[in-house]
């Protein structure tokens, strides 16, 4: 079968390979339509006559209105299917608690922090308080690195641009950002570096984190230093010795906080890899871990999905509310919220917002949401949660590790070799990618676009995040792919 229909409601098919112009495609058993032109891998073609005005129709949802008559076999893209969406609505929420059946659970090998949360790495992380330091935090990093022994697996800073000349919630995301990573479990020890005179130095970070381990958090602030340099190499050495002696132990799998993020997307991510990284979530959530989705403005025009499905009324509140807020924030800005999708995408096949979103939050599974979460906030509740992030792929990735991911699930279908400041499993949603870029792709779920049995693929991608948690490097990894974004909204002064 070269193309397929995902929903018996559909009007559009999805070319899973090249479909040459006259070519009979076989949709379902006993239904065919011979396209009419060229249709590439990922893209749409019409199986039913659609009038100018009509709904186009994939996943068993309007992705777009016909901008003129479509004929069956035609291609369907952003020659003639435009948006439907408005940013006057909202749609409202609805409780359904219905939690998938609870799984035996299965376990990995991580590491058991003093305060009872779990790391899947035992790293030492600088984290600046401001961008003046980045320079001091690299230089650091750099010179501690071969004192690195026993179980320590590297040490990383984590520059970026700011904690200075901020205001308002600006600055406060910034703050709760670096709060989340001086937290993470992933750090056997961490360096909080600061220059002394900025709006968010040391003694802000201590007051907001309330607590920390003394053994594991060790503060400089380098105009109080004589010389940071020495300073600083003598506290990351301490700390690389207290974190040499950790020692991995058997963990429950319900002990995981998985992100799930998408970038690069084509027209196969909502067919293969989206809707598989789904199972594993629902397989997470079911042995009583967490799955934590993000990208809100990339939920726009799919809402209704995850809206259906919240455990309660708390979360039939905040999720509407938290839509509805980053639609404001493109409206205050001037933009249109159907900004999107990205040049890329399109060339992958994905021609409208509500598109790309319908095949986006298939990442989530069926599980309730069990909690909503405004940026930089941490993991309350187990379950599959929502967080407010832009989709941004850095930003996006770094907040779901600040809000406790100890790795991320990013399915692609273009590529990228960017690695956040946890492990980043990159999972291709086409055959094709996954060879062309074998240095950047962990797992690829390209092979269910050829009738690949998805129970099979569902057990191979979790037992490879159970694999990944318990200490198998990414690709990103291996490479020293790593990095992290701040989401900036606000006056620079």
């Amino acid at each position: 079968m070269s193309v397929l229909r995902i929903h018996p409601r559909d009007n559009v098919a999805v070319a899973l390979a090249p479909v040459a112009a006259g070519e009979r495609a076989v949709y379902a058993r006993g239904q065919a339509v011979t396209a009419l032109e060229e249709i590439p891998q990922g893209h749409k073609l019409a199986l039913a006559p659609i009038a100018a005005g009509e709904a186009v129709i994939k996943y068993g949802y309007p992705i777009g209105r016909a901008k003129t008559d479509i004929a069956p076999g035609a291609w369907v893209h952003t020659h003639n299917l435009g948006t439907g969406l408005s940013e006057d609505v909202t749609a409202a929420a609805e409780v359904d608690a219905s939690a998938p059946a609870p799984l035996p659970p299965r376990t990995f090998r991580g590491y058991r922090r003093p305060d009872a949360s779990v790391g899947v790495r035992n790293e030492i992380w600088i984290v600046p308080t401001v961008g003046c330091v980045n320079g001091v935090a690299q230089a650091l990093a750099r010179a501690a690195e071969p004192y690195a022994r026993g179980r320590v697996d590297g040490v990383y800073a984590w520059p970026h641009p700011y904690g200075c000349s901020q205001m308002g919630d600006d600055q406060a995301y910034t703050r709760r950002i670096l709060c989340g990573l001086i937290r993470h479990p992933n750090a056997g020890g961490v360096l909080v570096l600061g220059l002394g005179c900025e709006n968010s130095g040391i003694s802000v970070l201590r007051d907001l984190l309330g607590g920390w381990d003394a053994e594991r958090t060790a503060f400089l602030e380098c105009q109080a230093a004589q010389d940071e340099q020495r300073e600083g190499e003598a506290l990351l050495r301490a700390l690389i010795d207290r974190a040499a002696g950790d020692a991995r132990e058997e963990i429950g799998a319900g002990e995981l906080i998985v992100g799930l993020k998408c970038g690069g997307s084509d027209g196969l991510s909502g067919v293969t890899a989206n809707p598989l990284v789904g199972r594993v979530a629902d397989r997470l959530v079911a042995m009583g871990g967490t799955a934590l989705l993000a990208e809100i403005p990339e939920m726009f025009g799919a809402e209704g999905v995850l809206f259906r499905r919240c455990a309660d009324e708390a979360a039939a509140r905040a999720l509407p509310e938290l839509v509805g807020d980053f639609k404001d924030y493109f409206v205050r800005h001037g933009q249109v919220v159907y900004e999107n999708p990205s040049p890329g995408n399109k060339a992958g096949g994905i021609t409208t917002l509500e598109e790309k979103s319908l095949g986006c939050v298939q990442k989530g599974g069926s599980a309730p949401v069990s909690d909503v979460l405004r940026y930089g906030e941490a993991v309350k509740k187990r379950g599959l949660c929502v967080l407010q992030t832009p989709g941004n792929d850095l930003v996006s990735t770094t907040a779901l590790a600040a809000a406790g991911a100890q790795l991320i699930l990013f399915t692609t279908g273009r590529g990228t070799p960017f690695g956040a400041p946890v492990p980043t499993l990159k999972i291709a949603t086409n055959t094709a990618l996954a060879g062309h870029k074998a240095n950047w792709i962990d797992y690829s779920a390209g092979g269910l676009a050829q009738g690949g049995d998805w129970e099979q693929h569902t057990q191979a991608l979790l037992q490879t995040v159970l694999d990944t948690a318990s200490g198998a490097l990414t690709r990103s990894e291996r490479a020293g792919y790593r990095d992290l974004a701040i989401w900036k909204d606000g006056v620079t002064l």
